[in-house]
């Protein structure tokens, strides 16, 4: 048998603390804010138009993650068929436009050609100042394209000018994407269950 390896910070001490950080963040989110988004998502589903959704990084998991969610998931307990679209899903294009053009261009190109009057965006950035969100996030409000902000950190342009913004205040990555993972969850749900079939009373809640 190895050594026991002593660790310097207990693992009690961190979990709760990790946990109390996570818990903390949300407190301080405007619960105002969540209604509004999940009201413009439920109404974008309603009118058939489309939901667009984009990031870096962990961000863009998270992107992809609003696909499943959105497309399947809010289907299997309502009659609700989300439209929703990521501008990361299709690496050819972004690989395309970041090589012949720019990196910073990704999402804004895609938006150009893609988004319509009356979709929506919904942009995920943990310090809100990546250059492709500021640049798409510019074109939507130039062309009056609603949008939805989920930033951390100091939130950055994207807190600033998005026009519903959902803010963490948390300088920490991975609690800061755990907190846009389980918004993203927390709002689809949300929509649900105020639009539940009567055979799926048995939701989540």
């Amino acid at each position: 048998m190895g050594k026991n390896i002593k660790n310097k910070i207990p693992i009690k001490n961190f979990v709760d603390n990790y946990f109390d950080s996570l818990e903390k963040s949300f407190k301080k989110i405007p619960t105002q804010k969540i209604l509004q988004a999940s009201n413009l998502i439920l109404k974008t589903i309603k009118k058939k138009n489309t939901i667009f959704v984009c990031g870096n990084g962990g961000s863009a998991a998270i992107a992809n993650h609003f696909v499943c969610d959105y497309f399947k998931q809010l289907s299997k307990y309502t009659n609700l068929k989300a439209e929703v679209k990521s501008l990361n899903s299709d690496p050819y294009l972004i690989s395309a436009i970041a090589n012949d053009i720019s990196y910073d261009e990704v999402f804004r190109i895609q938006a150009e050609r893609l988004v319509k009057k009356n979709d929506i965006l919904l942009l995920i950035s943990s310090s809100g100042n990546s250059k492709n969100i500021i640049n798409v996030l510019k074109y939507c409000n130039k062309k009056k394209i609603k949008t939805i902000g989920f930033s951390n950190f100091n939130g950055g342009y994207l807190n600033k000018h998005a026009f519903i913004s959902i803010h963490s205040k948390i300088h920490n990555y991975g609690i800061g994407e755990d907190v846009n993972h389980i918004l993203m969850h927390l709002i689809m749900q949300y929509v649900a269950l105020n639009n539940l079939e009567k055979n799926n009373l048995d939701i989540i809640l």
